[in-house]
């Protein structure tokens, strides 16, 4: 009988511990585990005892008198879970008799519970899947029914779009709809994933996630030159397929885990081998083009400080999908990431710095230089010319210093001409020494300096090695290697769903986590948890290949049913979160205005090089300060360019682009929103430029269709909307073109929703 009292016993307290230990996995453990926020570490039964800031947590055998019963009870000053609805009465009761009993603990049942989804390691679900059954067994459960297929002429108006940012031409999408080929379809996606507009549509996402733009933004908004040559590594990392592992990895240390230098070998020309390094060392420009308050410059730990802060929450906010900045100045108040966590993440940053450098070999700095007497000369009569009153003097100037004057200019122009071309360079990060120390900030605050850090990763996120270094601090760090090694590790939690979900997005709207840049306890929760991990795995194991993982999501039957909105299912499901049919999404700014110029037929498909900045019209150039700031390209051809391609200013947005929901630039942008304003509809049908771009696609449509007004309807309808225009359409819009002229009809047809939104 005292046998089985005591193991009645001693079941009743296991389950006990057990019970409690399962509230703590799932509400306290994310803050006040590894992390120890305020001290207090839950993963022990000695750690509670020990307690943090406040004292012990709990004292055994008197819940009411301790202090982690009173905070999830929420009675008095600390309420448990912070920013959390309160815990269940059964929690509650549990955590409670758990105390009461005496705390019994039992270190398998913490072995054995769960840690917040997002930082658990990517499991792969068991068996054969394919996207198509995840997302099936969630449909049903839920009692939905699928959409029907999409027509042929839809899907391929949604693909290009969704490759290219660009509309299929007539003679495209007429050989998709007649193509009976089975494998039609695959070929069509492989067709647009090899082509060079790929690159152009993926960068300008992965640009919003990196927050990059040309100037530096604030009051100065000052250039950052070398920004565009980042734009053109990034276009073509999509465009070659570039393993996402490799891509991370260069980003933040492609010049500690590839070194070289730009030695010639016997020959004017570089290398190969030393080149396609040098294109992995411009992945880490993505450091250098962070906006920057001059002002900050003034103290150089204001400007480390600032500069490491951007440079963290770039890294966290793009590749781990989570947001630190609130760690800056305290411990986080959901996420298991303390204030010392996020000190340590920066201090990987301490150490490197943004430096403007050649990347053109020593022999071509050194022809450079043998002509560098020119700019001497020109100089020289800059000079002249100041002495003599410059430019703010002209109409004091006796007649024969005007001709001095007018002289002097000629000859600047053609020592400016004859002066050789600048070095070619680029903003790249670099070693700085010694290597300055970091300190947790008080409140994020520079000047007030509190513990010394060294470099480390939040304990949260999975096993990292120590970083271990010289005790001096004259040493080159290998600190950033040490991050992107991490990060690219297949144990790493974060890094592969991050992408994954990015790219989800990017062919439904919305991701499977709908806050993609927040995989925390703040962000939303994956409507598809098992898909996600599966597709996660799927990724590593495909080599971190990215179009593969566009072939998966687009060969699936969910991305290939059509927009219907069935009735029932609206009834259950308004938000098509379990994605039973396409949302039907509006085009960003830039895919509206290269749709413009590719309907028009004036669209330069050139790629790379330095950004293009278009002419303003005149209301556009009032909201410019100093038009100097705004250096039109020379070449008119250009400024009809992919927007990729156009000058980001962070201080004075596109305005076209701007009205439409394009990004601020001053941090990373995981999500476009795609608002409905009334200026919208102001710019498209009165703006200069959309009136301009009408009469181009007139131009175009009299050209191509000289047989008069009804072929000219035909080909606008084909080359705008990709179909054929109905024969009640094709009546009403000859009759107006004849009323109002082709133009105006142009111009109608590109403030159709149908232009602007795709199915």
């Amino acid at each position: 009988m005292i046998r089985t009292a005591l193991l009645t016993l001693t079941v009743t307290t296991c389950a006990l511990a057990q019970d409690a230990i399962g509230v703590f996995a799932r509400h306290c453990l994310g803050c006040h585990g590894a992390s120890q926020m305020s001290g207090l570490d839950m993963r022990t039964r000695e750690g509670m005892l020990r307690g943090g800031g406040r004292g012990p947590a709990m004292v055994p055998g008197k819940a009411a008198e301790s202090l982690l019963y009173k905070a999830i009870r929420r009675d008095g000053e600390l309420k448990m879970p912070p920013g959390k609805p309160v815990l269940s009465a059964a929690d509650v009761t549990a955590i409670a008799q758990w105390i009461d009993s005496g705390a019994p603990w039992n270190e398998k049942a913490l072995q054995t519970q769960s840690t917040w989804w997002s930082f658990r390691p990517v499991q792969r679900p068991d068996g054969n899947h394919t996207i198509d059954s995840f997302l099936g067994r969630a449909l049903r459960a839920q009692g939905l029914t699928d959409a029907p297929p999409a027509d042929r002429r839809t899907l391929i108006r949604r693909l290009s779009y969704d490759l290219h940012g660009l509309p299929p031409t007539p003679e495209e999408v007429g050989a998709f709809v007649a193509n009976k080929d089975p494998q039609a379809y695959p070929k069509l996606i492989d067709r647009l994933l090899a082509s060079p507009r790929y690159g152009e549509r993926w960068g300008r996402h992965w640009l919003d996630v990196v927050r990059y733009a040309d100037t530096g933004g604030f009051e100065t908004d000052v250039l950052l030159a070398n920004a565009w040559r980042y734009r053109d590594y990034v276009i073509r990392s999509f465009n070659n397929d570039k393993p996402y592992n490799v891509f991370v990895q260069e980003q933040i240390a492609a010049d500690e885990i590839w070194p070289d230098n730009l030695d010639l070998d016997g020959a004017y020309e570089l290398p190969k081998s030393k080149l396609d390094n040098l294109e992995k060392r411009i992945g880490t420009s993505l450091y250098t083009l962070g906006a920057l308050p001059v002002e900050n410059t003034f103290f150089g730990d204001q400007y480390r400080s600032e500069w490491q802060a951007d440079a963290l929450e770039t890294t966290s906010a793009a590749f781990l999908g989570l947001t630190m900045g609130c760690a800056r100045c305290h411990d986080h108040k959901f996420d298991p990431l303390s204030q010392r966590d996020y000190y340590r993440l920066s201090a990987v940053f301490a150490g490197s710095e943004d430096r403007e450098v050649p990347i053109v070999s020593q022999m071509a700095i050194f022809e450079f230089t043998r002509y560098q007497t020119r700019w001497v000369m020109a100089d020289q009569l800059k000079a002249k010319l100041a002495r003599l009153g410059g430019k703010n003097a002209k109409f004091d100037l006796t007649p024969s210093e005007r001709d001095e004057r007018e002289s002097l200019l000629r000859q600047i122009g053609e020592a400016y001409v004859r002066a050789p071309a600048p070095v070619a360079k680029a903003n790249l990060l670099m070693h700085t020494a010694p290597v300055p120390d970091t300190h947790v900030l008080q409140r994020g605050d520079w000047k007030q300096k509190g513990e010394k850090v060294r470099p480390g990763f939040p304990a949260a996120l999975g096993e990292a090695a120590e970083i271990v270094e010289p005790e001096t601090s004259w040493f080159i760090p290998r600190r950033r290697k040490a991050l992107a090694e991490w990060l690219t590790s297949p144990q790493h939690p974060l890094t592969a769903r991050v992408m994954v979900n990015r790219v989800w997005q990017g062919h439904f709207g919305r991701g499977l986590v709908a806050t993609s840049n927040d995989f925390g306890r703040q962000g939303d929760p994956p409507t598809h948890p098992e898909l996600l991990d599966w597709l996660a795995a799927e990724f590593m194991r495909n080599n971190w290949s990215v179009k593969s993982l566009h072939r998966q999501i687009l060969l699936s039957d969910a991305y290939q049913r059509s927009s219907a909105a069935l009735a029932a299912n609206m009834e259950k499901d308004p938000e098509n979160r379990y994605l039973w049919r396409v949302s039907r999404r509006r085009l960003e700014g830039e895919a509206i205005r290269d749709a413009v110029l590719a309907a028009n037929g004036s669209l330069n498909t050139k790629m790379y090089g330095q950004p293009v900045v278009p002419p303003l019209s005149r209301e556009e150039a009032d909201g410019m300060r100093d038009m100097s700031q705004w250096p039109i390209t020379s070449d008119s051809s250009e400024h009809n360019r992919r927007s990729v391609y156009l000058f980001v200013k962070r201080s004075f947005q596109n305005p076209m682009l701007e009205i439409f929901d394009a990004p601020d630039t001053s941090a990373s942008c995981p999500r476009r929103d795609s608002s409905t304003i009334a200026p919208q509809s102001l710019a498209l049908m009165n703006s200069e430029y959309m009136q301009l771009q009408a009469e181009r696609f007139a131009e175009r449509l009299k050209k191509e269709a000289a047989s008069g007004t009804a072929a000219q309807v035909d080909r606008a309808w084909r080359l705008a909307l990709s179909r054929a225009p109905s024969a009640d359409e094709a009546r009403r819009a000859a009759a107006y073109a004849d009323r109002a002229g082709l133009a105006r009809l142009c111009l109608l047809l590109f403030n159709m929703s149908e232009f602007l939104y795709v199915d």
